[in-house]
């Protein structure tokens, strides 16, 4: 019930931009420029360094900014609405993956249901809906699956650094036995909001091919600058989840 007061609020309430504050428009035509990085696209990303088993990452935008304050209002302050060019910008990056021809199957990254409880929607899967049906638009037949489940609960990301991220997240993700089936042999590329060090999109690869699933990549909607422009170690304090 939360999400439907928020989406109906935000039908009959002023807003402000959510990206740069503008007032009286959820997201200003320079904060859409910005997560479409001024049109040059989706970047393969590369945390370093990379945890085990992480696929080839593409990411649409430096998490910075505008990038940043739009995930933030969509995810923790239930802006629903900003799903539509959020859930853009992951097709893009979804593209840029160039992954085989076929139907897409997106696996989106599960939040932990006490996160899912406390916004009253799981942001990821709403992204990633949005972008199936992006790319499906585009002539790119696409699906969500929504398989990946927590088999145990995880700490708090924040302020763990890369190695105690990936300690964190190791062995938390599965693919419930009847959902397996779905997955076997099939390609699958990986969805989430942000990659950090690479260590929840790892943990997630390791549950898909437990699953016999073929993990063909994972796009999110954005990483670190320094993800796009050196591939070095991230400095200073880490993004909140991932």
């Amino acid at each position: 019930m939360q999400g439907v007061w928020r989406e109906l609020a935000g039908l009959v309430l002023p807003v402000d931009c959510a990206g740069c504050g503008r007032p009286r428009t959820e997201l200003c035509a320079d904060c859409r420029r910005g997560l479409a990085r001024d049109g040059r696209g989706a970047q393969r990303v590369r945390p370093w360094p990379g945890p085990a088993g992480l696929p080839r990452v593409w990411a649409g935008a430096p998490y910075a900014d505008e990038v940043r304050a739009v995930l933030l209002a969509h995810k923790e302050r239930g802006a629903l609405r900003l799903a539509g060019p959020l859930g853009a910008v992951l097709a893009g990056a979804v593209r840029g993956l160039g992954v085989e021809a076929g139907p897409q199957l997106l696996v989106p990254v599960p939040s932990a249901r006490r996160a899912v409880a406390g916004r009253g929607h799981d942001p990821v899967r709403r992204m990633a809906l949005r972008a199936a049906g992006e790319l499906r638009r585009a002539g790119v037949g696409a699906r969500v699956l929504d398989v990946l489940r927590q088999r145990r609960a995880v700490a708090d990301q924040a302020g763990l650094s890369a190695r105690q991220r990936l300690a964190n997240v190791a062995g938390a993700l599965e693919v419930p036995g009847p959902a397996a089936r779905l997955l076997a042999g099939q390609p699958v590329v990986l969805v989430d909001d942000l990659v950090t060090t690479g260590a929840t999109l790892a943990e997630a690869a390791r549950a898909v091919r437990a699953a016999a699933g073929r993990v063909t990549g994972a796009a999110v909607v954005a990483a670190p600058r320094s993800a796009f422009t050196t591939g070095r170690e991230v400095r200073g304090p880490l993004p909140r989840d991932r």
